[in-house]
């Protein structure tokens, strides 16, 4: 509507035939009043929502940018909690081994300890059987003497009669048994 005001304004003019450069006081006015009506209409309705618009954007900005370091300050303590946490995890990790390395040494020595104790025991049950066995042995060993003595002595006696001869005979033979 305004061009359409300044197209008329500038045809009333007059029919003067000007340049290019030429000055047209007439056309001058005109275009300084339709600025002016057109920064009072632009005032009036674009310019505050235009600075609305723009404080909106800018508190917006300023919220994102809070918020911003708000979160990288979260990011930067849960980093450093992240980081106790792993410290703290490592530390009961390496405790946790050192004690499974002290009961696995424990435990093996304690091993041993039984496995010498039960070889001990086994050697002396098998010395205690072979004690046993030979105490077996020499008592059957002496039965059979005695019965040897006796069936000795039974043919000395039968084949003479002499006590002193037949005395010599079985303590010589008890000795030489005794000393085997």
């Amino acid at each position: 509507m305004l061009t359409q005001i300044t197209l008329a304004v500038i045809a009333a003019g007059g029919g003067e035939n000007g340049g290019l450069l030429d000055v047209n006081p007439g056309l001058m006015i005109w275009t300084v009043i339709t600025f002016i009506i057109l920064l009072l209409i632009l005032k009036k309705v674009a310019w505050k929502p235009i600075l609305t618009a723009l404080d909106k954007r800018e508190s917006d900005i300023r919220e994102s940018l809070a918020q911003a370091e708000k979160a990288r300050d979260e990011a930067k303590k849960i980093l450093e909690e992240n980081q106790a946490n792993l410290a703290k995890a490592e530390e009961e990790s390496k405790k946790i081994i050192d004690q499974s390395r002290a009961y696995a040494e424990t435990l093996k020595e304690q091993l041993i300890k039984e496995s010498k104790e039960q070889a001990k025991k086994i050697v002396d049950d098998a010395s205690l059987e072979i004690q046993r066995k030979k105490d077996t042995a020499f008592e059957e060993l002496k039965g059979q003497i005695a019965e040897i003595a006796v069936s000795a002595a039974e043919k000395i006696i039968r084949e003479s009669l002499d006590a002193q001869k037949s005395k010599q005979v079985v303590d010589k033979y008890l000795n030489d048994v005794t000393k085997n």
